[in-house]
């Protein structure tokens, strides 16, 4: 870990800044992602930091909202050495403080080398095959780099003509807090996801909803089994190997059909309507005439990958996506994405995060 005196360095831009330490690997957040890849660095032995913006461990966890419980999360695995008593949690916990106290416990357990908060501004080249990792804690150099930095900073907001005519409350999941903020409004919930699922089960049991989807969401009566794991994440691979942006895995399995679906389903709550075309400043209007009038809109419309950083490194392919092959981009074999594409469910993170510490091992060898 870089020594405890390294400070902020501030000067001017046309100047260079002091290098703060030279490692072998740096990583790029602290979430699942991170953890699980940081854990398999330590243990293979190589020199490395783990930058993370936030003041507490947690990820992304720690910026859910309150409603969501331990017992309808949509998935927690284990950190790779730490299992976490799943079944014996008490359901009723709020997810953002039992998960982050997890990830607090396996940070100091295994004395991983985390640093924050530090924000990382940009990563790009630095001669000699290694990268310039800029941060707020200063500049470091790095011949490998693991980027496991998610979706939650990137909440995506669709454009749609009248969007800014609303008078009503306009917010993305990022944003949400819990169902009692919209108690006896009308309220249109946009998404095909599981958020979206969430937002609008907690919703409609205190307001009027409406579900809007691009596409018609597909339940399934199958449990989902690794098999159906695997098969979805091959898909979502073959996307990002395309150099295409990946889709998420709730896109490719569909949804459980669980009794607390079923049960909305008899109440007419998943009764869902194709996307609208414009918004009013009274509701939401499709070119057929109809009009479905609301007080909110609730966007839970996804993220996109935290991937500004990267920019300088120019890795985007055509398509919009990064080319990968594994958790490598296939254009630089320095970084890793791990906790993108295949890797963002947090069962695959730690698979993913096993993989990339395997390759940077073997880039080592050939460097040193």
């Amino acid at each position: 870990m870089p020594p405890s005196s390294t400070t902020v360095f501030q000067g001017m831009s046309s100047e260079p800044r002091p290098v703060a330490a030279e490692l072998d690997a740096v990583v790029i957040g602290a979430g699942q992602a991170g953890l699980s890849s940081s854990y398999f660095l330590r243990r293979a032995g190589i020199e490395h930091v783990v930058f993370d913006h936030n003041p507490a461990p947690g990820g992304a966890w720690q910026h859910r909202w309150d409603s969501l419980t331990v017992a309808n999360t949509h998935g927690v695995y284990d950190l790779p050495g730490l299992p976490l008593d799943f079944g014996h949690l008490d359901p009723a916990l709020h997810a953002n403080s039992a998960i982050p106290a997890y990830f607090g416990d396996y940070e100091h357990r295994f004395e991983l080398p985390i640093r924050r908060p530090v924000s990382v501004t940009a990563v790009r080249e630095h001669g000699d095959g290694r990268l310039l990792v800029e941060t707020s804690a200063g500049d470091y150099v790095t011949r490998a780099l693991v980027n496991a930095t998610g979706t939650w900073e990137k909440p995506f907001w669709p454009h749609y003509p009248g969007l800014g005519s609303f008078r009503g409350r306009m917010i993305h999941s990022a944003g949400y807090t819990s169902a009692a903020e919209f108690a006896g409004k009308k309220v249109v919930v946009v998404g095909g996801g599981a958020s979206a699922l969430q937002h609008l089960l907690e919703i409609s049991e205190v307001a009027a909803t409406t579900w809007v989807t691009r596409r018609e969401p597909v339940f399934s009566t199958e449990e989902f089994s690794e098999e159906r794991g695997r098969m979805a994440v091959a898909k979502v691979d073959a996307r990002v190997r395309a150099g295409l942006p990946p889709e998420s895995v709730i896109s490719v399995t569909g949804y459980s059909l669980t009794p607390t679906i079923k049960a909305a389903m008899e109440r007419g709550i998943l009764d869902r309507l194709p996307m609208f075309d414009r918004i009013t400043p009274d509701g939401v209007a499709w070119d057929d005439g109809r009009f479905v009038p609301a007080d909110a809109i609730v966007w839970a419309t996804g993220f996109r990958a935290s991937l500004d950083h990267l920019a300088p490194l120019k890795l985007r392919e055509p398509g919009g996506g990064i080319r990968m092959d594994g958790t490598r981009v296939a254009a630089d074999a320095r970084v890793h994405l791990v906790g993108y594409g295949p890797s963002a469910s947090t069962v695959g993170a730690n698979r993913a995060g096993r993989a990339a510490v395997k390759e940077i091992r073997a880039l080592l060898a050939n460097v040193n």
